[in-house]
């Protein structure tokens, strides 16, 4: 991901004739150290994406064929599998930037794409992970991640989803 023109794209999704201008600003995306040029450090991105556990958990042992889903079991993680892990939506996130340990709206979309997936075993933990104020009760509702995703994913919609999995658990 880059800035351009004051705007979190894709270098391989931005085309130069879709902006209106004849200069454009190429900065490296705001809220990460640079590393050089429009390199960006995504050592912390990445550890809290490994932090919501982005896998399928199994805890029951797997059947002899494939683990199948319904048409509407599987539609429940659209708009969430898609991620590119780009980074643009954290690094427009006000809250990402305010709070070094905050998870972000990339961690917390790709958290919902496993709580939302009826194969997955591993919600409670996932939740447990991300019940905290550095997780989904970080969320402001700013929804600049939305405008910044360049795959028009919703991660507010997606942390929301998180915050009513949540308080729907018995304790």
């Amino acid at each position: 991901g880059m800035n351009i023109n004051g705007m979190n794209t894709t270098s391989c999704m931005a085309h130069i004739d879709d902006y209106n201008s004849n200069v454009l600003i190429i900065k490296p995306l705001p809220g990460f150290p640079v590393i050089k040029d429009l390199v960006c450090d995504f050592t912390d991105f990445f550890n809290k994406y490994y932090a919501v556990k982005p896998y399928l958990i199994e805890k029951t042992p797997p059947p002899g064929t494939e683990r199948l889903q319904s048409v509407e079991d599987r539609a429940k993680i659209d708009g969430l599998y898609e991620c590119i892990l780009c980074g643009c939506c954290s690094s427009s996130c006000p809250s990402y930037w305010a709070d070094p340990d905050y998870l972000g709206p990339s961690a917390l979309l790709n958290a919902a794409r496993f709580v939302m997936d009826t194969r997955d075993e591993g919600s409670d933990e996932r939740l447990d992970a991300v019940n905290n104020i550095h997780g989904v009760w970080r969320c402001h509702t700013i929804l600049n991640c939305i405008h910044a995703c360049p795959k028009e994913l919703n991660p507010t919609k997606a942390i929301a989803s998180l915050q009513k999995e949540i308080l729907k658990r018995k304790y």
